[in-house]
């Protein structure tokens, strides 16, 4: 959230002035916000998405995912109906995109409206993104506010050796 101050010579600040002074805030949200976190789009078929910072890939035979997602979100809605998704990671061009499905920024004509989308049996992936994962879901569990997932990873596409978009206390960051 923006405030505009509409003063001679104002600038707009990018605070939130509904927000709890720090010093109020949760300890272990302000740790978690001290951990950057790749950011990453999960979208399952229906179609349906959203923005996802705790993703974690396990190696091994088979490959695992874990993340945490919003219960009540209809990505996880869709992922509970069809046993799987795709999930993307994002680059720096792609902080609208990570805004629009984190619910931040408006989606006229919905989120899948507007960019080149490629159709998948997992879900719709960004047509410009440096790879993705094919997801099956193993199972879930309610684990702190959010709903630990736990995933097979079934197909990997790698493009390219893509820069990630990072989200690190509370903002987006790149590789410097």
């Amino acid at each position: 959230m923006f405030h505009v101050n509409h003063e001679p010579g104002a600038r707009i600040h990018h605070t939130d002035p509904f927000a709890a002074p720090a010093d109020q805030r949760s300890p272990v949200r302000r740790l978690r916000g001290r951990l950057a976190a790749p950011v990453t789009l999960w979208t399952a078929p229906g179609p349906a998405g959203l923005t996802v910072s705790s993703t974690l890939v396990a190696e091994g035979e088979p490959g695992r995912l874990l993340g945490l997602v919003d219960a009540e979100s209809e990505l996880w809605a869709a992922v509970e109906e069809t046993g799987r998704f795709a999930v993307t990671p994002l680059g720096p061009s792609h902080r609208q995109l990570a805004d629009r499905f984190a619910g931040l920024f408006p989606s006229p004509g919905g989120l899948f409206a507007t960019g080149t989308w490629l159709d998948t049996p997992y879900g719709p992936v960004p047509g410009d993104a440096g790879g993705w994962a094919g997801c099956r879901l193993d199972g879930s569990r309610e684990y702190g506010w959010g709903l630990l997932v736990e995933a097979t990873i079934e197909r990997v596409e790698l493009a390219d050796d893509a820069e990630p978009l990072l989200h690190h206390r509370g903002r987006y960051r790149e590789l410097a």
